[in-house]
């Protein structure tokens, strides 16, 4: 999945006098964002009407530099669009934040598509069917191929207040967060049966009495939780103790974090 979890990374500023969170950098978050997720809105220009964007619900995979790959069909209106004019974007959304789908990360990948070359079909198609399983049934179909998106551009929103252009190369040579195969459970386990531990660790550490309190994202340096306090609803990020690596250095460390809250 990564090959290392060493990069540095950025900061989230607090409103209070608090010092700065630690968390991971745009192209870290993005590259994590886009391996999670499996499905995408993929937009061609129509050759139907030149210069009209058109959007097609598209699931797609990775190649080894993070680049989508799709599996389409030359019946499909986006594969004549693709092959009239190259160029696309993938829109790709966090699906697992809950509430307000504005707090949830998304990313724009912009870039030119093309079938993909003979001598790369069988890498391309086994990282497609780890995770497409079903794709199995029709990947040897005669009007189905394979597509790759070179990227040239990307832009990331990370929620309010977080958003920006991400370099490409910065992209490719990101890591995919150790906790991504496990954040779902995470943040499901802890806004199912936490809630209560949630609400003092946003008290204890962002300093915010709140009534209620939900996990919209987690990852090796911390996590943003969605705060309930009075009549306003707003994000805030918490960090970790210590960076974790896996799912049971997760569970510690926020253990240990609500003892220190109960504290």
């Amino acid at each position: 999945m990564s090959k290392s979890t060493s990069k540095s990374h950025g900061y989230t500023t607090t409103p209070s006098n608090e010092p700065p969170v630690p968390e991971p950098t745009y192209a870290e978050r993005v590259r994590t964002l886009v391996y999670r997720t499996h499905m995408g809105t993929l937009s061609t220009l129509s050759a139907k009407h030149p210069d009209w964007p058109f959007g097609s619900l598209m699931p797609y995979g990775m190649d080894e530099k993070g680049r989508p790959t799709f599996l389409i069909s030359t019946m499909a209106m986006h594969t004549h669009n693709l092959i009239r004019d190259p160029r696309a974007s993938l829109f790709v959304s966090q699906t697992d934040s809950g509430g307000d789908p504005l707090d949830a990360s998304r990313v724009t990948l912009m870039g030119e598509t093309s079938k993909v070359l003979e001598d790369e079909l069988g890498d391309v198609k086994e990282l497609y069917l780890s995770r497409y399983k079903n794709a199995r049934y029709w990947v040897d179909f005669d009007d189905f191929s394979f597509y790759r998106m070179d990227i040239n551009d990307i832009y990331f929103v990370g929620g309010f207040g977080a958003m920006g252009w991400v370099a490409v190369e910065d992209y490719y040579d990101a890591d995919v967060d150790p906790l991504a195969d496990s954040a779902a459970g995470i943040i499901q386990h802890m806004n199912g049966d936490h809630a209560d531990a949630l609400v003092l660790l946003a008290k204890e550490f962002s300093k915010i009495d709140a009534q209620e309190a939900s996990i919209i994202s987690v990852d090796r340096l911390g996590f943003r939780v969605r705060l309930k306090s009075g009549d306003e609803v707003f994000s805030r990020r918490i960090g970790f103790l210590r960076e974790v690596k896996t799912t049971e250095e997760c569970r510690e460390v926020i253990v240990e974090m609500v003892g220190q809250a109960r504290g």
